[in-house]
């Protein structure tokens, strides 16, 4: 990273804002949008953070769900979120799947913002995270409930729409969405499926 990067990053509007509101990232804001457009959590509802470091989405999970719960999934270790219970573990693997869907049992979300580590070359960090979203949607399969639903970030590119149609087989409404608070430099695109068809 640029130290012109790091300073533009900074005096961008959405970190200032979640530096002042107590966000942990940026990125809360992507959720609430898509949350405030598209209805995907509700009071009472379980939900299952996906690439949950450091925390902002599960954040803004938990408040959307009030006294519902909320379980995030990471590689990395996360500080705690007050109400939300955390797992750190690689959910490409079998065992974490395996662990994670026998701790939460059934959820009436999914949500992902998982990203692969970036190479620089855009046809393999593309192809990393289909990779990336595959393994989510493969996991939504087995705890959503019916009728549940699924957020998902991928990067734009030639296997995008494919995927696109493995999610629309699997749910009743698909649309893909880009929040406000996406950089507009960024290829990233989000997937929202509401209304799981079950398998």
């Amino acid at each position: 990273m640029t130290k012109r990067w790091q300073s533009e990053h900074k005096k961008e509007h959405y970190y200032r804002q979640a530096k002042s509101e107590g966000y942990r990232s940026r990125a809360a804001y992507k959720l609430k949008q898509i949350n405030k457009k598209y209805k995907i959590i509700k009071k009472g509802d379980v939900v299952v953070d996906l690439g949950a470091a450091p925390g902002g989405w599960s954040q803004v999970a938990k408040e959307a769900v009030g006294d519902g719960f909320v379980f995030g999934v990471d590689l990395e270790s996360i500080e705690p979120v007050e109400g939300v219970e955390f797992f750190r573990g690689d959910l490409t693997k079998k065992d974490v799947v395996e662990t994670v869907t026998s701790l939460v049992k059934k959820a009436d979300i999914v949500i992902s913002d998982m990203s692969p580590n970036i190479s620089g070359t855009y046809s393999v960090d593309h192809a990393r995270s289909v990779y990336l979203c595959e393994n989510a949607l493969g996991f939504a399969e087995k705890i959503l409930k019916r009728n549940g639903n699924f957020v998902v970030k991928i990067f734009e590119g030639d296997m995008f729409k494919e995927y696109f149609e493995k999610v629309k087989n699997r749910f009743d409404y698909v649309k893909a969405h880009r929040p406000k608070a996406t950089r507009k430099s960024s290829s990233e695109i989000y997937i929202i499926g509401k209304g799981f068809k079950g398998l």
